[in-house]
């Protein structure tokens, strides 16, 4: 008879327990990378994410002999399953030790929620839209992660197969040098493109610049990605509250817009330094001393992280990418970046692959979600 106990979290106490377990799991780890504990919390909390509008979420701890072993979001988005009638139980913020049963356990909780719902299938690692974090590692566990990516041991996926699911989508992260970029065949068709369709770029220095361009960001965000099959779109309030929670993350001049001849947003990039190191240097405090060392990683990394692009579908195959990355390689020579990296694209993302295509990137993580059929 297994030992273990799943405890539902209610308090702010326990969300606390909920949020830390993964240092305690992962306190060995050169690769993991903390989150920031009061952002983790606002996240998930009801009265902080407007995501809680159109999403039901419950967080379960496990417990062996009272030690915590293992947590679990069980996830509903009713924009999914209501108005898309994908009748999908994400499972999210899944951490566990090296024990089958413990998974086991968790996962049976999210299950029984599924099919309380009448949902079909399960599926995670996965957040509550596309702008959270997503997949499990199954490779690439020697390397740092991310702040926007979860990371996880090697035997997450095993534990997943093991318990009846099946690898359901494929992400890819990659690297790529500075160096690489000015040979690049769409840089040197940058002049071409712009005088035959008559592209602007935007670029600022001050976050007073940019800001009344993200609304429209986030319009073109949702209008770019919406044929991905893992697509739920953003909200008017959930794009506010991702423009508050990055805003300090993000230098303005790492965020570029391209506008087609009458003046309408038809791309964007947007660029955050690394702050890997930083993270773990301050292990998810922010007090006394942590935001000093994320503000230098903000002005003084030399590695940055592809954090998201979108084109308008109707520019595809039209020589945008080729403003895009003229722009940043300006920005980026004269602050000295040498590394780039992709972070988690889907592998069946056309759209996205064709922009990425000519820059011999080497891949170096892949991860999956993982799906069980329930009903």
């Amino acid at each position: 008879m297994s030992n273990i106990t799943l405890r539902e979290v209610h308090s702010k106490k326990d969300l606390k327990k909920f949020v830390t377990f993964p240092f305690n799991l992962y306190k060995d780890s050169k690769y993991w990378v903390p989150p920031i504990i009061a952002d983790e919390m606002a996240t998930l909390s009801k009265d902080q994410n407007p995501v809680f509008e159109h999403a039901e979420a419950r967080f379960f701890l496990a417990y062996k002999e009272n030690t915590i072993v293992g947590r679990v979001a069980a996830i509903i988005n009713r924009s999914e399953t209501e108005q898309q009638n994908l009748k999908k139980m994400r499972f999210g913020w899944f951490d566990t030790i090296d024990d089958l049963e413990v998974s086991k356990a968790l996962l049976k909780q999210v299950e029984d929620i599924g099919k309380a719902n009448n949902l079909e299938f399960i599926e995670g690692p996965v957040g509550f839209s596309n702008l959270d974090k997503v997949g499990a590692l199954t490779e690439g566990f020697d390397e740092i992660g991310t702040m926007v990516t979860w990371y996880n041991y090697s035997y997450y996926p095993k534990h997943f197969e093991a318990l009846g699911f099946a690898p359901e989508k494929e992400y890819l992260e990659s690297r790529f040098y500075m160096s690489q970029l000015g040979d690049l065949r769409f840089m040197k068709a940058h002049d071409l493109v712009v005088k035959r369709y008559g592209y602007k770029a935007g670029n600022y220095t001050t976050t007073k610049e940019l800001m009344p361009y993200l609304d429209e960001m986030f319009e073109l965000f949702n209008h770019s990605y919406k044929e991905l099959s893992t697509f739920v779109p953003i909200s008017k309030k959930q794009q506010a509250y991702f423009k508050k929670k990055f805003i300090n993350f993000v230098n303005p001049e790492y965020i570029k817009f391209v506008f087609d001849k009458d003046d309408k947003m038809i791309a964007f990039a947007v660029v955050l330094p690394s702050f890997s190191e930083a993270l773990q240097k301050v292990k998810g405090k922010l007090f006394p001393f942590g935001f000093l060392k994320l503000l230098k990683a903000k002005k003084h990394s030399n590695t940055m992280l592809f954090y998201l692009i979108g084109v308008d579908p109707k520019y595809h195959n039209k020589g945008v990418p080729a403003v895009i990355f003229y722009e940043f390689n300006k920005t980026f020579q004269k602050d000295k970046i040498e590394t780039c990296y992709r972070t988690p694209e889907l592998i069946n993302n056309t759209a996205s692959l064709q922009i990425w295509k000519d820059f011999n990137a080497e891949v170096i993580k892949r991860r999956k979600t993982f799906k069980k059929i329930i009903n």
